[in-house]
């Protein structure tokens, strides 16, 4: 332990000495000292050094402390804690700084553009269904995260059940209306903005080819009246917020090769393209705004670039043309790449922007909270577990824990 706090103080990370350690002996991830352990802790963050790689362990602490206790939690290996090898006391001091209101990465503010100037907030939103073989009253549930300044450092998020499981599954978010009230209300009230934002950049995740239409006809309208119920009547009736809507595909088969061994162009040692790469013609939509961009590099094999289909465009085609671009396509183009080296949780560029990462990290953590229903597996207890119908209280984050990412 002084050899990872020694890897706080480098990163930055500075405080009063660690409390001692307490050590629970738990019969199994059920038992009822884990939650007594965590209701009497009097920190505001906890290293929890879980003995092996526990998922049904992970699930029921996170459960506890996220949604009953309030209190932020990190979990780590013994053996890699061990280990110490510094690459991973680095990782982990990056989840402790996001926790605790800390900003990881900055950029100059000329690399982003229109959100340097303090008007727009970025949103990225997700969706989670349950799994075949799930509990029959399962749920999806719908996560949003947003920025709340210009920094772009921290996002807190809000989840959401969606709706019982339908045969034929629908991406659509039925509770975009709260779910982006509450993002605007903390734009001012933990930002610091003294206005609302002039601009909602929304990157949404998980929609497949075939639902583009209904993110226009089915959740546009929701995020409309979200505005009109927290934006002045002056301020709607000139069109404010702007919108623009840019859909994120993971799920696909579009692969790209550098046809030269020009080290100027490649990955050194592959054929990938450099990170950075953007395709935006002759294999895209011939009538419609989307894009391929590689913004990582790939640690092994074939790179895979993520795909950008833009459904609304309200920002960009209502701004003057910015020095150094040739038309408001490559504006977004480069501000999506250059959002890519500010996530939080990694030290290079990743392979999708931040907010719909972000987004598909916090849907990830409300399986957690519903693990009893998510998992057949589990069906005997593991943290998640609810009896009946998950209910909203099951995802609904402590009053300490919601304004934080809590889910990083």
């Amino acid at each position: 332990m002084s050899r990872f706090t020694e890897a706080l103080d480098q990163a930055g990370i500075t405080g009063s000495n660690p409390s001692p350690p307490r050590i629970i002996n738990m019969s199994g991830p059920e038992d009822s000292s884990l939650e007594d352990a965590l209701r009497e802790a009097k920190e505001s963050l906890l290293l929890v050094i879980l003995p092996t790689n526990h998922t049904m362990l992970y699930n029921r602490v996170k459960h506890i402390a996220d949604t009953k206790v309030g209190i932020h939690t990190i979990c780590v290996v013994g053996d890699k804690l061990r280990k110490g090898h510094p690459s991973y006391f680095s990782n982990v001091a990056l989840k402790f700084n996001l926790k605790l209101g800390g900003v990881n990465q900055m950029i100059d503010d000329a690399k982003l553009g229109i959100i340097s100037q303090g008007k727009t907030m970025v949103v990225g939103i997700d969706v989670t269904h349950p799994s075949p073989g799930s509990a029959e009253n399962a749920q999806s549930v719908a996560g949003m995260v947003a920025s709340i300044d210009k920094e772009l450092g921290q996002w807190p998020a809000v989840l959401r059940l969606n709706g019982k499981r339908e045969k034929r599954i629908s991406e659509e978010v039925t509770s975009l209306d709260p779910m982006l009230q509450s993002r605007l209300e903390l734009w001012k009230k933990k930002g610091g903005n003294k206005s609302l934002p002039e601009n909602i950049l929304i990157y949404r995740d998980g929609v497949s080819e075939g639902q583009y239409s209904m993110v226009l006809e089915r959740e546009l309208p929701q995020l409309r009246k979200a505005c009109q119920r927290v934006y002045s009547a002056a301020e709607t009736k000139i069109g404010i917020p702007r919108i623009s809507i840019v859909v994120v595909g993971k799920r696909h088969h579009t692969r790209f090769f550098a046809t030269t061994n020009d080290g100027e162009k490649t990955d050194k040692g592959t054929a990938n393209p450099q990170n950075g790469t953007v395709v935006d013609r002759h294999v895209t939509e011939a009538r419609n705004w989307d894009f391929y961009l590689q913004s990582h590099k790939a640690l092994q094999g074939t790179a895979r670039p993520a795909h950008y289909f833009v459904v609304l465009d309200e920002i960009f085609k209502s701004k003057p043309l910015q020095p150094g671009f040739k038309n408001n396509a490559d504006v977004l183009e480069d501000l999506t790449h250059n959002m890519c080296y500010l996530f939080g949780r990694a030290t290079k560029a990743v392979s999708i922007c931040p907010p719909a990462y972000y987004a598909d990290i916090v849907c990830e953590r409300a399986r957690c909270y519903l693990a009893g229903h998510f998992d057949a597996a589990s069906e005997a207890g593991d943290g998640g577990l609810a009896q009946g119908d998950p209910k909203e209280d099951d995802v609904s984050i402590h009053p300490r824990l919601k304004d934080t990412m809590f889910y990083i």
